[in-house]
């Protein structure tokens, strides 16, 4: 007898799945190995990315976008917060009162990205825009920060804290046209594979592109909306 799953879901969702596959793995080894964790979301955000793209160009099924909401959870809810969680008892090990703060600002990271990963799913699935800071953006954020060698705690916290509100806030994030998802998807590549390269030059230009992209797309990001998915957009980002 076949698994309940064969012939319903289609590559993408596959793909889907790897993405939660990585978010557990990160989540594994984030207190032994931080920069490790760091590459494994950078890696679920690629899968992320790819099963958008092929959800576009090859088909997914009914199921899809709840899987992709699911897998998320792990890798750019759980996985993210729990990395700056590890940074911070790296340094504070000893400071209850600090890590106390840390674990409130990733209980509260997690709790936002669930909420908005919940809402889009509902609402934002089949537009060119969504409210809030995507998820798979915010993970980015502090996972490149940490690989680009910015591990001072009091910033990662404050970050996160930040970027829990912005998730769930009604500030509009265009979808990346696809030339530019094309250049951050080989520049956020380059950041796994090779992140020593040049003194950590692909994870510093990562994270600019994603500092960028979160301060400046929704007021001078190029875009025709429409409220339904443009043709030039590719892939979406929860």
């Amino acid at each position: 007898m076949q698994p309940r799953f064969v012939g319903r879901l289609s590559l993408a969702d596959a793909v889907t799945v790897s993405n939660g596959a990585l978010g557990f793995l990160a989540i594994s080894v984030a207190t032994t190995n931080p920069e490790l964790a760091a590459r494994l979301v950078l890696l679920a955000a690629v899968a992320d990315g790819l099963d958008g793209v092929l959800a576009r160009h090859v088909g997914s099924s009914a199921a899809g976008p709840y899987l992709d909401s699911l897998a998320d959870v792990a890798s750019f809810a759980v996985a993210p917060a729990l990395l700056v969680v590890a940074m911070v008892r790296q340094t504070w090990a000893f400071d209850t009162l600090r890590v106390g703060v840390a674990l409130a600002g990733g209980a509260l990271f997690v709790g936002m990205a669930i909420v908005r990963l919940g809402l889009y799913t509902v609402y934002d699935t089949d537009d060119d825009v969504t409210e809030g800071v995507p998820t798979t953006l915010a993970s980015v954020i502090l996972a490149a920060g940490v690989l680009a060698g910015f591990t001072e705690p009091l910033v990662l916290v404050a970050l996160m804290f930040l970027l829990a509100g912005l998730m769930v806030s009604t500030v509009t994030y265009p979808d990346l046209l696809a030339r530019d998802a094309l250049i951050m998807g080989v520049v956020h590549s380059l950041a796994v594979l090779v992140p020593d390269f040049q003194g950590r030059a692909f994870p510093y230009a990562l994270l600019t592109l994603a500092l960028a992209y979160l301060v400046l797309s929704p007021h001078f990001y190029w875009r025709a909306t429409t409220g339904k998915t443009a043709g030039a957009t590719e892939g979406k980002r929860s």
